[in-house]
């Protein structure tokens, strides 16, 4: 069995699974050998990146040297992607019916004020894509309604009656839809529509996983149990943002499979700026709930969650276990520690970031000018495991551990 105080890591193999993001993996092996080289230089070591061509799945390698010691990872991104992309639409119209639909299921199941209860911050990127949506609105009703009222004044002298109002009408209504079209076209830029189809996603199935989301997990973890029986002295699973609690029920699965136990490698999660209320506070959530429970009394596992409060898109210490009611005496994890970007980014460089809100949410994942005891490429490609290098380490002292959701019945 893998053990927390195995600290020489010479193989690893790490499973990384994204948020809600419709873009192929490769930003983020780019995005890692950018970063990692800039956090290597601050830091003092050496970091090489290079990818892979491993059939069926998408990847690259990493060899570091800290300190004399030489250490090999093999990070493999855990792709649903595809499963985001068929979620997005170009029908204006429906976007608008998810939004209704979404923002009935947080008020109707009391979750949008127990929301608001943890954290400010992603309640109000919540509510973002509300307002901006129906701004647009107002905007394309405002504009089409001018232009209406133009061609009117200018048809009816040569056409009253109906003839003219439907001239007048059909001037109205394309002008409104062109204003929403214009507006989806730059949601790059905004991410009202983005962050719509996220929300409505997670809310799709009232706190449940669809079913195509539910097989390619049964995936992942087939993944990670397989890796658990080669010869790596660590794997190591990162869930980032959405990705935080699908990898709690891919972990979940794997320990119930007992697939944990019989292995001499170090089994750690990461879970990185996490957004589990969002789901399990939802009353069809029983089956993320259960895993939150099985996997916090985990022996077999390190489980460390890294939010900070500087992020706005994610619930900041807030234990996701106990939140969610599913603290027990037997409760070993996660523990909960602070990514502090007020004191682990430079004066310059936080005022830099600061507003940069969809950033930031990807800041666990970059260098720090000023790092302290969280450092993602030395977790993820150092000598040392996860439990090791958080071995005594206390949890943040601000964290929330109230119990705040409504629902915490749980699946059979």
């Amino acid at each position: 069995m893998g053990s927390t105080s195995d600290t020489c890591v010479t193989r690893r193999k790490v499973f990384y699974i994204p948020g809600y993001d419709p873009f192929p993996p490769r930003r983020y092996r780019e995005l890692y050998r950018a970063e990692g080289a800039a956090q290597a230089a601050i830091s003092g070591y050496t970091l090489g990146v290079q990818g892979t061509t491993a059939p069926g799945a998408f990847g690259w390698q990493v060899q570091t040297h800290t300190q004399g010691q030489a250490t090999q990872t093999d990070i493999e991104v855990l792709v649903w992607s595809d499963i985001v992309q068929d979620s997005f639409h170009d029908s204006i119209l429906r976007t608008y019916v998810a939004m209704i639909r979404t923002a009935w299921i947080y008020i109707s199941t009391g979750g949008l004020w127990r929301l608001m209860r943890l954290r400010k911050g992603p309640v109000i990127a919540a509510l973002y894509p509300v307002v901006m949506l129906l701004a647009q609105l107002a905007a394309a009703v405002a504009v089409g309604a001018g232009v209406g009222a133009l061609a009117c004044a200018v048809v009816w002298p040569m056409a009253p009656g109906w003839v003219g109002l439907s001239v007048a009408g059909a001037c109205a209504i394309g002008v409104a839809v062109w204003v929403l079209r214009w507006c989806r076209d730059r949601d790059g830029r905004i991410f009202a529509h983005y962050l719509m189809h996220d929300f409505a996603h997670s809310a799709s199935a009232r706190g449940g996983y669809p079913p195509d989301l539910r097989a390619r997990m049964d995936s992942f973890a087939d993944r990670v149990g397989t890796a658990l029986q080669s010869d790596v002295e660590e794997v190591l699973v990162v869930g980032h943002s959405s990705g935080a609690h699908l990898a709690v029920s891919v972990l979940a699965d794997v320990v119930r499979r007992g697939q944990a136990n019989d292995t001499h490698a170090a089994l750690g999660f990461l879970s990185l700026g996490q957004v589990v209320p969002m789901v399990a506070f939802l009353p069809n959530a029983q089956d993320l709930r259960r895993d939150l429970r099985d996997l916090s009394t985990c022996a077999q596992i390190t489980w460390v969650d890294v939010t900070a409060p500087g992020d706005g898109c994610t619930f900041a210490l807030c234990d996701p276990v106990s939140i969610c009611g599913q603290g027990t005496p037997e409760k070993r994890w996660p523990l909960v520690i602070s990514a502090a970007f007020t004191q682990t980014l430079s004066p310059q460089r936080w005022r830099a970031l600061r507003w940069r809100f969809f950033r930031l949410h990807f800041q666990y994942l970059c260098a720090f000018d000023q790092p302290r005891d969280y450092d993602y490429f030395q977790i993820t490609a150092g000598p040392r495991t996860l439990g090791a290098r958080y071995a005594g380490r206390r949890p943040s002292g601000s964290r929330i551990e109230t119990v705040v959701s409504r629902y915490t019945d749980v699946g059979a």
